[in-house]
């Protein structure tokens, strides 16, 4: 499958470029390190791109829906035809991705890779459907291994895709209404992590709610646990088509050298799958911001992660991500325009 392929291109970033970026910021005209973040974001895009003077003009937020089986447990507040009308949403330009997006001055894609319903008469939906709909996790797989590679073939088809068309900033999102319960499941598994510890409310489960979602991912996790051998293995248990999507789309952006811009908890989610198959993976993820459910700030603490905004979200579809794609370009547009000591006469330091 394309994802083996791709694992083996992913090349680790080079310490010559960050120095050589290092020492552009050092002698610009501020103090050493006194724009903290931003030179530390624009160190690794030179690095990235491998370019003395990088542009980010190209920008591209990809949105992957998909269902869940899970959902006929009562895991979310929200019924499952919720997913179809978004969709419609976002193709309409009516979202919070879409404007957020345009704010940033990113196009948007919108994939649907496992959706339960079949929106045929959706021109501008690009159709990658592996399966209508995962099975329900906590009575089975929520889908087949061979299934899962394909769903992540998908993510890698849509940043080569980008790539070719000259794109260099890509984006995760994500639409699919249940599925902070099988991106739970996985950050339990393959952080590890305890199941209480990485489970939250999701769109708004109240007490009694969120008590039956984390007995559901119990009893998913014990269903399967003979199936999670490996990374891919447990995706394919208890993931979405969209977490493998999107763990794709960090797989094919590390591979082509983008960078390549993480969501929120779903999405942090398909990135740590990418990262547990090339731990190479993680130079090239911007994670975006720390999202109020609950297991997000867990997995950035195991995995020594700081995000760059933290704004109480939890919509998803790519919005924290798109808000931080204007700070990264912020960061840049410092380090290309930003004049030098030497360039304004004057001595560093005095």
């Amino acid at each position: 499958m394309m994802w083996e392929q791709t694992l083996k291109k992913i090349q680790p970033v080079s310490q010559k470029w960050m120095d050589k970026a290092g020492q552009r910021l050092d002698n610009l005209t501020k103090p050493r390190g006194s724009l903290g973040r931003l030179e530390e974001m624009a160190a690794r895009v030179v690095a990235i791109r491998e370019e003395e003077r990088p542009l980010l003009e190209e920008k591209e937020v990809f949105v992957f829906a998909g269902d869940h089986g899970v959902v006929s447990d009562g895991v979310s507040a929200y019924p499952q035809e919720v997913t179809g009308l978004m969709v419609r949403n976002f193709l309409g330009g009516g979202a919070g991705i879409n404007v957020l997006a345009r704010a940033a001055g990113a196009g948007v894609s919108i994939i649907d890779i496992g959706m339960k319903e079949d929106l045929e008469d959706a021109d501008r939906l690009i159709k990658k459907n592996v399966r209508r709909a995962t099975g329900n996790i906590a009575s089975g797989p929520a889908m087949s291994r061979e299934e899962a590679g394909k769903a992540i073939d998908v993510g890698i088809e849509m940043a080569e895709n980008a790539f070719d068309d000259g794109t260099v900033m890509i984006a995760s999102g994500e639409m699919g209404i249940g599925n902070t319960t099988p991106s739970s499941a996985v950050f339990a598994a393959l952080l590890p992590a305890e199941i209480d510890d990485v489970t939250g409310r999701g769109t708004g489960l109240d007490d009694e709610g969120l008590i039956h979602k984390v007995t559901v991912i119990k009893k998913a996790l014990e269903v399967n646990r003979n199936r999670m051998d490996d990374p891919i293995s447990t995706l394919a248990a208890v993931g979405g088509f969209e977490i493998a999507g999107i763990c794709g789309l960090c797989l094919g952006g590390a591979a082509h050298r983008m960078i390549v811009v993480v969501d929120g908890f779903i999405s942090s989610a398909g990135a740590l799958v990418a990262m547990r198959l090339n731990p190479v993976v993680k130079d090239y993820l911007f994670f975006s911001h720390n999202s109020s459910e609950k297991g997000h700030s867990v997995f950035f603490k195991k995995e020594k992660i700081q995000p760059i905004l933290d704004l109480d979200l939890r919509l998803g579809e790519g919005t924290g991500a798109a808000i931080a794609m204007q700070i990264i370009e912020d960061s840049v547009s410092i380090y290309n325009e930003m004049a030098t000591f030497e360039e304004v006469g004057i001595e560093p330091g005095a």
